[in-house]
């Protein structure tokens, strides 16, 4: 499974997929300056050690998707099917903007974008994980401060539906990963005077890639003119960053209120050890005894029988 990632790239025929650092060669090579990506990495990997990250994931195991013989294909951060996977230790992910080319149409934010993706996917590869086998199958019941009964019954409950708040880890967990990932790729951004494009799309996929989207930004999105491909990444960009960045932000003014930036930390650094021990205290110094799993864990979580 680890050594043959066709089932991922697979679901996307028409794309073709080499690997990061081929790519990133491939771009130096054609005259694109790569400097701010691989700068951008050796700040996370400093950051990441303070959480107690202590390897990156390789570049030879994220697979970069472009050249497709698909008309009109748009790719990106949001791009459909692509992300981290945990089984294979494989992430996926594909160059920004229109896809049927070599090189990238802005350079510039295709790599920010580049760096956003593969920093976000550095901290899934980091986050701890607890496998146990059932009827001879690999399943995963920890994933950071996550977890999930082997009949498959989860820890927390999915938020409902148009919440402006969340209760559930998953989306608690992705969103302080971002929220890292896009710190970085802006300090990037900044470091070396990447300005916003004057475009529509990509000011949006650049506020994106930098953490910067406004609430005005929502309503920009559906101005955006462009390809069935283009507006359907724009869909995915305004839902992503409402049902999940938007959320954390709301998360941690809720339950850390003046001190965001600390409890995002302490949520980091637990997700990497796979510990809640530490933060758990520190959200009972401020609202009493319980509160993680008072947050978190269903009901039913340790119901018999039960499965999803």
């Amino acid at each position: 499974m680890r050594t043959d990632a066709s089932r991922l790239t697979g679901k996307h025929p028409a794309h073709v997929f080499r690997p990061l650092s081929e790519m990133l060669s491939r771009w130096a090579a054609d005259g694109i300056d790569t400097t701010p990506f691989h700068v951008g990495v050796e700040n996370a990997k400093r950051r990441y050690a303070g959480y107690g990250l202590a390897k990156m994931l390789p570049l030879g195991r994220v697979l970069v998707g472009c050249e497709s013989s698909r008309v009109g294909a748009f790719g990106g951060f949001h791009h459909p099917d692509q992300g981290y996977r945990h089984l294979q230790m494989v992430a996926v992910i594909t160059m920004y903007g229109p896809m049927e080319r070599r090189n990238p149409e802005c350079p510039a934010l295709a790599l920010l974008d580049l760096l956003r993706a593969y920093a976000h996917d550095c901290l899934h590869y980091g986050s701890r994980r607890r496998y146990v086998e059932v009827a001879g199958v690999p399943v995963r019941t920890q994933y950071g401060i996550n977890y999930r009964r082997t009949t498959g019954q989860p820890y927390s409950a999915v938020d409902q539906c148009g919440s402006h708040h969340t209760r559930n880890l998953g989306i608690v967990m992705e969103g302080a990963c971002d929220k890292e990932a896009r710190a970085i790729t802006r300090q990037t951004a900044e470091r070396f005077g990447v300005a916003e494009p004057s475009d529509p799309l990509g000011a949006l996929a650049f506020r994106d890639v930098t953490g910067t989207l406004t609430e005005e930004d929502a309503g920009r999105a559906k101005r955006v003119l462009g390809s069935e491909e283009q507006t359907r990444y724009v869909a995915a960009l305004g839902g992503y960053e409402k049902g999940v960045n938007r959320r954390y932000t709301h998360f941690l003014e809720e339950f850390a209120p003046g001190e965001e930036s600390e409890c995002h930390t302490r949520l980091l650094a637990a997700i990497i050890s796979g510990d809640v021990t530490a933060l758990g205290v520190w959200l009972d110094e401020r609202h009493g005894p319980g509160t993680f799993m008072g947050l978190f864990r269903t009901p039913g979580y340790f119901d018999p029988g039960l499965t999803v």
